[in-house]
């Protein structure tokens, strides 16, 4: 017996929904390999083949297919149809970077909502209008630029998407939709966050927390604990950040996540190193190691070996500092990170300083020297931790470290290294941009008006099936549809004038990122910690022991700060 073609799509439906898109995928196209006449039914595959393509990362094919609904539905009038293909194609192009053409879909999608009156459809499109503008505020190069104090084009796009996001909040309230609520607040939360409006990502992270909570959503509940904890970094507030971390590292446990829980050590290890409480740093960072090694996460024990290295420094413990600052060492040339391997090197040749030793990590070889100044280890560990922030990719930051090195606090003074990283990086700003040539296919949408050759050119409308006693029937339809959609060529203008006008800026992506492991978070919390403390260097500081006590080991500064 045939399988029909909408056997086959309900079945490739199913199995998406249950998250086996791949699956689902062979059903659909098989669906349309059968063929329909019922443009209905041709316009759902179409939507459920593009979605199932997103899911999968296959970007290119999710935007054919959304493309192939937008133009179906436009042409047999279906408006609601049209608004969903609409914000389909607005998210598509979003995750390409194609933020302008997803406006123009997102403004459809929100025109069409409100035309019909219907409530969910735009409180939808005002959520996507909040994830373009977001997408495309993260997407514009920064150069290291803290939260807040991001370029203008930056700050617009972020300040309208927290407008879009609030417009969201106050229509899914009023729909009682406590699941839109909680993805609303999370958005808003983060972007509040990059806006450097700390108090108010704490309370709509806060309101996202509870609404997991309710929910029993325990993978909001900790990324919510993990974002209340940065902002609380940036708050200054190092213990309720910890608190926080704390959350999230239980939570990672109890949903058996590895990565996740290596990512809330690496937090804890680094917020109790800005509280000085450098034996729990350690504790965390050693916990951090043993899973990144578990794991085979060589980038993630680099970066643990290198706070390792910091923190036993700072306890002026120097043969464990050496011996993981060798490992970071190992693990950067391995890897293939240059400017992980600087910062090794330098923190070798300073621990070669301190320790009065002549080291090579080639042969091994080491020789004592008599003229050793335990005094350096404090004001070592405190400059590496601010400048060794190179490890991000800032790799300007080394040489900015260099020339700092041999300037005299007398030139600089306490804020002197801030003030000249700054001039260093306000002249690289077209350093730190790079463009990205899109080559890839326009968004062809202009055959919407000449729906006669859609339909009658073979493979424009994939799927749609027009037997010799129905052909005259349908064409009729479609054509009497085209003809009445003379409105919607505003629509179809717009995106023409998007695709011929898009500047190199608009097309921007951030620099590379380094190469990050499993158990590093997204938050590279080394650049986070050297923004935290830019204005605290003073209170950071670790005062130097007199020289009557230079060859004793100090006792660790934080022991008031357990608990």
């Amino acid at each position: 017996m045939e399988v029909s073609c909408l056997e086959l799509a309900l079945e490739g439906e199913r199995l998406c929904k249950v998250g086996d898109y791949r699956a689902g995928v062979s059903f659909f196209e098989a669906a349309i390999q059968v063929g329909t006449e019922d443009l209905q039914v041709l316009s759902a595959i179409y939507s459920q083949l593009g979605n199932a393509y997103f899911h999968l990362h296959d970007y290119a094919k999710a935007l054919e297919f959304h493309r192939h609904d937008l133009t179906l539905t436009r042409t047999i009038g279906d408006l609601l149809g049209e608004a969903k293909a609409s914000g389909n194609l607005g998210n598509t192009l979003k995750v390409l970077g194609r933020f302008d053409e997803a406006v123009v879909c997102c403004q459809r999608h929100l025109d069409i909502a409100r035309d019909i009156n219907d409530k969910v459809g735009h409180a939808r499109a005002l959520y996507n209008f909040g994830n373009v503008y977001h997408a495309k505020g993260k997407s514009i190069c920064w150069s290291g630029a803290e939260p807040g104090d991001f370029p203008e084009e930056v700050m617009v796009a972020l300040r309208k998407a927290a407008e879009y996001y609030e417009a969201n909040l106050a229509i899914v309230k009023e729909l009682g939709d406590r699941a839109a609520q909680g993805r609303t607040y999370g958005n808003l939360g983060n972007t509040y966050y990059l806006l450097g409006s700390f108090r108010k990502a704490v309370a709509s992270h806060e309101q996202r927390l509870l609404i997991a909570k309710e929910f029993g959503d325990r993978s909001a509940e900790r990324r919510a604990y993990c974002n209340l904890g940065n902002a609380y970094i940036f708050l200054g507030e190092f213990e309720v950040a910890a608190e926080h971390y704390k959350r999230t590292l239980q939570l990672a446990r109890q949903l058996k996540d590895r990565a996740v829980e290596a990512q809330a050590c690496y937090s804890l290890g680094n917020t109790f190193t800005l509280l000085q409480d450098y034996e729990r740093a350690i504790d965390y960072h050693l916990k951090h190691l043993i899973i990144a090694q578990d794991l085979n996460d060589r980038i993630g024990e680099g970066r643990a070996c290198w706070s390792l290295g910091n923190a036993y420094t700072a306890l002026g413990n120097h043969d464990q500092a050496m011996h993981f600052a060798e490992k970071h060492l190992e693990i950067c040339k391995e890897t293939g990170d240059r400017s992980g391997e600087l910062t090794a090197r330098m923190n070798v040749s300073d621990l070669q300083t301190v320790l009065g030793l002549s080291y090579s990590t080639n042969n091994s070889t080491i020789s004592e020297n008599t003229d050793i100044d335990y005094n350096l280890h404090g004001e070592l560990y405190i400059t590496r931790l601010l400048l060794t922030v190179c490890m991000t990719g800032l790799f300007f930051y080394v040489h900015v470290f260099v020339l700092y090195q041999r300037l005299s606090p007398d030139m600089l003074g306490d804020e002197g290294f801030f003030d000249l990283l700054s001039r260093f990086q306000s002249n690289r700003m077209d350093d730190q941009r790079c463009s990205i040539q899109d080559k890839g296919s326009r968004l062809s949408l202009s055959s919407g008006r000449r729906v006669e050759e859609s339909a009658a050119a073979g493979g424009s409308l994939p799927g749609l099936r027009l037997h010799q006693n129905s052909n005259q029937a349908v064409l009729s339809h479609l054509m009497a549809n085209a003809d009445n959609a003379e409105p919607d060529d505003d629509f179809f203008d717009m995106l023409v004038k998007c695709q011929g006008s898009r500047l190199d800026d608009q097309r921007c992506a951030p620099p590379p990122p380094p190469v990050r492991g499993p158990t590093i978070p997204d938050e590279d919390f080394f650049s986070l910690i050297m923004r935290s403390q830019a204005k605290r260097i003073d209170e950071q500081r670790v005062t130097l022991p007199s020289a009557a006590n230079a060859t004793a080991r100090p006792s660790s500064s934080s022991s008031s700060n357990k608990h």
